[in-house]
């Protein structure tokens, strides 16, 4: 059991600090997961999500919890939303998330206060580590795979994006709209705060994993790993359609541009990787593999050991404002090469008539999209050289 500390009590009230529990038939460890946080926050938002075992009788017995019932279940996700919401709603300022399931330990709930003394009003993500022991095979790869997607879709690097050990700032979170209310819940609220302008970041917390045989989970890998790759997917197309050229106007000066060079080189890209990975990039987004860019880009960045990120970003270059220019480029130079007349002119080209003129555009666009990469290659390689010459002390 936990040694009660008063001062953090006291530290946790002070900041408005509360700690949202969902639960889900976790009546083994629910109550001693109560105690522990007890010792540390006395505001306790506990969200019982249909439970069918001992966990009503459980809450009933523990004195000073604010309960949330839901009469069925309606998901991880639906729970922490409605108990963030009375969090929000009872004026607290803060709201730390944690598991029922015991995997997580409440004597890291001072870490998370001391962290947003300094950083206030930041998301930040408990970061399992991802090698202890016991640790699912099943959970690392998906882990990863959604950490990969959220830095595609915020630029955000994260070690740790499935972790629901959080803890939120309520009054930036509260205007957010979220859709989700199972596990992908926990994905679509990182994303929606990043995009939102709220600061997130994460910190190192310790996990506990039972053994096989003791381990309790509701997490079903075909199912929700489908949920979560369906929301990635819808993501990923509000990013490339609104979020990132939103953000590019917004950061478009040759300062955020020299800034975001030498970020991406001092995270271990090298010059060559970068422009090549632009290179491949630019070349997916302009052939015409409509709908299988994005994917077709991440096999080849594997292939050939180039930066999966950069390659994705610049495959994207295919959104609407740039695609009339892709079209009709691709068909003109398809018409000189081929030595036809140019037909259609750029204003009257659509993706419905190119069938009518569709060998010319398919041969086009494959040297207009080597054409292209070559291009982009030599711009990039040169704003790096004159970022990386800005650098040089004089």
């Amino acid at each position: 059991m936990n040694e009660t500390r008063p001062d953090i009590i006291s530290k946790a009230q002070s900041l408005g600090i509360a700690v949202v529990i969902p639960t889900y038939n976790n009546g083994k460890t629910l109550e001693a997961v109560i105690t522990g946080v007890q010792a540390y926050c006395r505001d306790i938002f506990v969200v019982n999500d249909g439970s069918t075992d001992d966990t009503a009788d459980i809450l009933q017995r523990i004195p000073d919890l604010r309960v949330i019932t839901h009469p069925v279940n309606m998901g991880k996700g639906a729970g922490l939303r409605n108990g963030l919401t009375a969090a929000r709603e009872a004026g607290f300022r803060y709201a730390i998330t944690i598991d029922s399931d015991g995997q997580h330990y409440p004597d890291d709930i001072p870490n998370f206060i001391a962290e947003i003394e300094t950083t206030p009003d930041t998301l930040l993500v408990g970061a399992r580590n991802l090698n202890a022991e016991n640790m699912p095979g099943k959970n690392t790869f998906a882990n990863k795979f959604s950490n990969f997607w959220f830095r595609l879709e915020t630029g955000i690097k994260l070690h740790d994006t499935q972790s629901g050990y959080r803890l939120y700032p309520l009054a930036a979170f509260g205007s957010m709209k979220c859709f989700t209310a199972r596990y992908e819940f926990e994905l679509e609220a990182l994303v929606a705060a990043a995009w939102s302008g709220v600061s997130v970041r994460d910190i190192a917390i310790r996990v506990y994993y039972p053994p096989e045989g003791e381990r309790v989970s509701h997490f079903n890998p075909l199912r929700d790993f489908t949920r979560i790759s369906l929301v990635n997917t819808v993501l990923v197309l509000i990013a490339a359609f609104y979020i990132w050229p939103r953000n590019l106007l917004r950061k478009m000066s040759w300062k955020n541009i020299k800034q975001y060079v030498n970020n991406v080189l001092h995270d271990n890209v090298s010059t060559r990787e970068f422009v090549l990975s632009v290179m491949l990039g630019i070349f997916m987004g302009i052939v015409p593999i409509w709908g299988y860019q994005i994917v077709c880009a991440i096999f080849l960045a594997h292939l050939f050991k180039l930066n999966k990120v950069i390659t994705v970003l610049f495959s994207n270059i295919s959104i609407p404002p740039m695609i009339p220019f892709i079209l009709f480029g691709s068909y003109a130079t398809g018409c000189l090469v081929l030595g036809d007349e140019i037909l259609f002119r750029y204003d009257s080209l659509t993706l419905k008539n190119i069938t009518e003129v569709l060998t010319q555009y398919l041969v086009g666009s494959i040297i207009f999209a080597v054409i292209c990469s070559l291009i982009a290659g030599a711009v990039t390689y040169c704003i790096i050289r004159l970022a990386s010459r800005s650098k040089r002390p004089h």
